[in-house]
Protein backbone atom coordinates (compact mmCIF):
# COMPACT_ATOMS: atom_id res chain seq x y z
CA UNK A 1 0.00 0.00 0.00
CA UNK A 2 2.90 2.38 0.45
CA UNK A 3 3.57 2.44 -3.30
CA UNK A 4 0.43 4.53 -3.87
CA UNK A 5 0.63 7.81 -1.91
CA UNK A 6 -2.92 8.90 -2.82
CA UNK A 7 -4.23 5.56 -1.59
CA UNK A 8 -2.38 6.13 1.68
CA UNK A 9 -4.12 9.48 2.16
CA UNK A 10 -7.53 7.95 1.52
CA UNK A 11 -6.78 5.10 3.92
CA UNK A 12 -5.81 7.63 6.62
CA UNK A 13 -9.01 9.63 6.05
CA UNK A 14 -11.05 6.44 6.10
CA UNK A 15 -9.47 5.38 9.37
CA UNK A 16 -10.18 8.78 10.94
CA UNK A 17 -13.79 8.53 9.77
CA UNK A 18 -14.11 5.09 11.37
CA UNK A 19 -12.53 6.22 14.65
CA UNK A 20 -14.60 9.41 14.81
CA UNK A 21 -17.80 7.52 14.00
CA UNK A 22 -16.93 5.01 16.73
CA UNK A 23 -16.23 7.64 19.37
CA UNK A 24 -19.46 9.49 18.58
CA UNK A 25 -21.39 6.21 18.69
CA UNK A 26 -19.91 5.35 22.09
CA UNK A 27 -20.68 8.79 23.48
CA UNK A 28 -24.24 8.98 22.20
CA UNK A 29 -25.16 5.37 22.95
CA UNK A 30 -23.45 5.44 26.34
CA UNK A 31 -25.31 8.57 27.34
CA UNK A 32 -28.68 6.99 26.59
CA UNK A 33 -27.76 3.64 28.18
CA UNK A 34 -25.97 4.80 31.31
CA UNK A 35 -27.13 8.33 32.13
CA UNK A 36 -30.69 8.81 33.27
CA UNK A 37 -31.60 12.23 31.99
CA UNK A 38 -32.28 14.42 28.99
CA UNK A 39 -30.50 12.19 26.46
CA UNK A 40 -32.53 9.15 27.43
CA UNK A 41 -35.72 11.18 27.38
CA UNK A 42 -34.84 12.60 23.95
CA UNK A 43 -34.15 9.07 22.64
CA UNK A 44 -37.86 8.33 22.92
CA UNK A 45 -38.99 4.83 22.01
CA UNK A 46 -35.56 3.46 21.23
CA UNK A 47 -35.21 -0.26 20.56
CA UNK A 48 -32.91 -1.67 23.27
CA UNK A 49 -31.23 -4.40 21.19
CA UNK A 50 -30.45 -1.88 18.43
CA UNK A 51 -29.05 0.61 20.92
CA UNK A 52 -26.90 -2.02 22.65
CA UNK A 53 -25.62 -3.36 19.34
CA UNK A 54 -24.70 0.12 18.12
CA UNK A 55 -23.02 1.01 21.41
CA UNK A 56 -20.93 -2.17 21.46
CA UNK A 57 -20.19 -1.83 17.75
CA UNK A 58 -18.68 1.58 18.55
CA UNK A 59 -15.72 -0.24 20.11
CA UNK A 60 -15.30 -2.30 16.92
CA UNK A 61 -15.48 0.91 14.86
CA UNK A 62 -12.54 2.36 16.78
CA UNK A 63 -10.54 -0.88 16.54
CA UNK A 64 -11.21 -1.10 12.79
CA UNK A 65 -10.16 2.52 12.39
CA UNK A 66 -6.89 1.90 14.21
CA UNK A 67 -6.29 -1.18 12.07
CA UNK A 68 -6.94 0.83 8.93
CA UNK A 69 -4.55 3.55 10.13
CA UNK A 70 -1.88 0.90 10.71
CA UNK A 71 -2.73 -0.73 7.35
CA UNK A 72 -3.56 -4.11 8.78
CA UNK A 73 -5.36 -6.57 6.52
CA UNK A 74 -7.57 -7.74 9.40
CA UNK A 75 -9.11 -4.26 9.48
CA UNK A 76 -10.78 -4.92 6.12
CA UNK A 77 -12.19 -8.17 7.52
CA UNK A 78 -13.40 -6.35 10.64
CA UNK A 79 -15.01 -3.58 8.57
CA UNK A 80 -16.78 -6.27 6.52
CA UNK A 81 -17.98 -8.00 9.69
CA UNK A 82 -19.27 -4.68 11.05
CA UNK A 83 -21.16 -4.00 7.80
CA UNK A 84 -22.69 -7.49 7.81
CA UNK A 85 -23.61 -7.41 11.50
CA UNK A 86 -25.16 -3.97 11.10
CA UNK A 87 -27.22 -5.16 8.14
CA UNK A 88 -28.41 -8.18 10.15
CA UNK A 89 -29.43 -5.99 13.10
CA UNK A 90 -31.22 -3.72 10.63
CA UNK A 91 -33.17 -6.76 9.39
CA UNK A 92 -33.95 -7.77 12.99
CA UNK A 93 -35.15 -4.22 13.60
CA UNK A 94 -37.45 -4.59 10.58
CA UNK A 95 -38.88 -7.78 12.09
CA UNK A 96 -39.37 -5.94 15.40
CA UNK A 97 -41.32 -3.20 13.60
CA UNK A 98 -43.34 -5.72 11.56
CA UNK A 99 -44.35 -7.46 14.79
CA UNK A 100 -45.70 -4.19 16.16
CA UNK A 101 -42.79 -3.18 18.38
CA UNK A 102 -42.35 0.45 19.38
CA UNK A 103 -39.67 2.40 17.52
CA UNK A 104 -38.42 5.87 16.70
CA UNK A 105 -38.62 7.17 13.15
CA UNK A 106 -34.95 8.12 13.15
CA UNK A 107 -33.85 4.50 13.84
CA UNK A 108 -34.26 3.14 10.29
CA UNK A 109 -32.52 6.24 8.93
CA UNK A 110 -29.61 5.78 11.34
CA UNK A 111 -29.37 2.05 10.62
CA UNK A 112 -29.42 2.64 6.86
CA UNK A 113 -26.67 5.24 7.28
CA UNK A 114 -24.57 2.89 9.44
CA UNK A 115 -25.01 0.03 6.98
CA UNK A 116 -24.03 2.21 4.02
CA UNK A 117 -21.07 3.81 5.80
CA UNK A 118 -19.62 0.48 6.90
CA UNK A 119 -20.25 -1.18 3.56
CA UNK A 120 -18.36 1.70 1.96
CA UNK A 121 -15.55 1.56 4.51
CA UNK A 122 -15.22 -2.20 4.00
CA UNK A 123 -15.16 -1.86 0.20
CA UNK A 124 -12.55 0.87 0.35
CA UNK A 125 -10.49 -1.06 2.89
CA UNK A 126 -10.40 -4.10 0.60
CA UNK A 127 -9.47 -1.95 -2.34
CA UNK A 128 -6.69 -0.30 -0.36
CA UNK A 129 -5.36 -3.69 0.72
CA UNK A 130 -5.09 -4.84 -2.93
CA UNK A 131 -6.66 -8.16 -1.96
CA UNK A 132 -10.07 -9.45 -2.96
CA UNK A 133 -12.21 -10.25 0.10
CA UNK A 134 -12.45 -13.94 -0.76
CA UNK A 135 -8.92 -14.42 -2.06
CA UNK A 136 -6.66 -16.86 -0.29
CA UNK A 137 -3.52 -15.54 1.30
CA UNK A 138 -0.50 -17.79 1.65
Amino acid sequence: MTTHPRRGIWTRLLSLLAIGFGLLTLREGGTVLFVDGAAREAAGRYVPFVLWFNFLAGFAYVIAGVGLWRRRRWAAWLASAIALATALVFVAFGVHVALGGAWEQRTPIAMALRTLVWTGIAAMAWRASNVAPLARTH
